[in-house]
C-alpha cells in the first residue's frame, strides 16, 4: 500500500465548497482546476484526483500543492465530504499493478466510474 494523505476539512464561503488541507502536495507547485471530468485527461495525480472526485459528484475540483478545492451541490456534502476524504486519503494508494488507479480500485470505494475522456496529446 502507498502512503495515506491526512486531510483536514473546513467549509468554504459558499456552502457547495469544501476546502481539503492535505499533509502532502498533490501537485507540486503546479495547481489544476477542472470544470468537468472532460478536463481530466491526463496521467498525474491531480487529473487522477478529480477524475473520482467528479465520480463521486463534486462539480468542481481545484488542487494547489496540499490544498483541493471541491465544489458540489450544497446539499450532497452530508453524505458527500467522507468519500471525498477517503478518496484523497487513498490517491496514492496501491494495490496490486493497476497501483489503486483502476475501476476496480474505485468500485471497491464504492465508486461507480464515469466513462473517461480520450487523453489529449
Amino acid at each position: 500500500m502507498g502512503q495515506p494523505i491526512s486531510v483536514a476539512v473546513r467549509v468554504g464561503a459558499s456552502p457547495s465548497v469544501r476546502l481539503f488541507a492535505c499533509n502532502r502536495s498533490i501537485t507540486g507547485m503546479d495547481g489544476a482546476s477542472y470544470q468537468s471530468v472532460a478536463d481530466t485527461t491526463g496521467p498525474r495525480p491531480p487529473d487522477v484526483l478529480a477524475r473520482r472526485l467528479f465520480d463521486l459528484g463534486a462539480t468542481g475540483v481545484s488542487v494547489f500543492s496540499s490544498d483541493v478545492t471541491v465544489e458540489a451541490p450544497a446539499p450532497s456534502w452530508t453524505a458527500l465530504e467522507p468519500l471525498v476524504i477517503e478518496a484523497i486519503e487513498n490517491l496514492f494508494g496501491f494495490y496490486g499493478s493497476d497501483a489503486g488507479w483502476s475501476d476496480e480500485a474505485l468500485r471497491e470505494l464504492g465508486v461507480e466510474p464515469a466513462p473517461r475522456p480520450e487523453p489529449s496529446e
